[in-house]
């Protein structure tokens, strides 16, 4: 029998059990006594863009993908985690952020990005693409199994390729940066009645960033990811969910890289508002 099928097929089985009656609650309780549990969450919706800006180099356009860059609209947008508890206060999460936004306009102005000018009336593309990996700890100070407060600490590997392009193929920026991210983390999870539970998981730092990499030059950085999670107990293997997503930060300041147009300045900021259907499922 094809997998997903088999996964159909389970969805429907524990749809049944719990309007035929089955308190999922209880039958949770027997799945939350042993240890190390793996479990997976994956998510998928729809991303708006509610402000975004970025400026290369000094002097340059600061330039808005909203109002001129083409991001008046939905992207797709799927996040991927595991989550392993190693006993009932200590957890280790992974996670992958695909993030890959691709839009396209005609530019109503003259704009200057890293000291390449693109006139008036080009048709333009524009790839903004910064997927990220993330390790997490927690510790939870709730002592019910099923419901969660913990705090812990996370480090985010961001990826980023940044480029604007005009059509014609001419014409090209393209910035590529790798590095590492600092983060604090926070989340909690509680019952509302037998069947429905309610989450919410925030992820976020702010600091000169010359702090924390021995730098001179002074960079602010920040980043919020926040989440709020609203699901129900289908059975102990199934938590399908419904989760509202702020996805926020930036930065700004000089780098000691530069290229051969631009001064290694960068100012970038971006919020993003996330609607998605999820599903966390126990592997062991």
């Amino acid at each position: 029998m094809p997998r997903c099928l088999q996964t159909f097929l389970a969805l429907g089985l524990s749809l049944g059990m719990y309007l035929g009656g089955v308190n999922p609650v209880r039958a949770e309780e027997t799945s939350w006594e042993k240890y190390p549990r793996l479990s997976a969450s994956i998510e998928s919706g729809f991303l708006a863009v509610l402000d975004h800006k970025i400026q290369f180099s000094r002097n340059n356009t600061y330039f808005d993908y909203l109002r001129q860059g083409g991001q008046d609209t939905l992207f797709a947008v799927n996040k991927f985690s595991l989550d392993l508890q190693l006993n009932p206060q200590h957890t280790l999460v992974f996670l992958y952020q695909p993030l890959s936004l691709t839009s396209q306009s005609v530019l109503a102005q003259d704009i200057t990005q890293d000291n390449i000018s693109f006139a008036k009336g080009t048709a333009m593309k524009y790839l903004y693409d910064f997927p990220f990996f993330r390790g997490s700890y927690l510790y939870d100070f709730n002592p019910d199994p099923f419901e969660e407060l913990a705090v812990g600490a996370s480090l985010q590997l961001r990826d980023a390729v940044i480029e604007f392009e005009s059509l014609d193929g001419k014409q090209l920026v393209s910035k590529r940066n790798i590095g590492p991210v600092p983060i604090l983390k926070f989340r909690s999870r509680h019952r509302l009645g037998e069947h429905f539970w309610f989450a919410s998981e925030i992820d976020g730092f702010y600091a000169p960033v010359s702090y924390l990499n021995g730098s001179a030059n002074e960079v602010i950085g920040a980043i919020l990811d926040a989440n709020l999670r609203l699901g129900v107990n289908l059975s102990d293997q199934y938590y399908p969910y419904l989760n509202l997503r702020y996805l926020g930060g930036g930065a700004v300041g000089q780098s000691d890289e530069k290229d051969f147009s631009g001064d290694g300045y960068t100012q970038n900021w971006l919020h993003f508002l996330v609607v998605s259907i999820g599903i966390n499922t126990s592997l062991f």
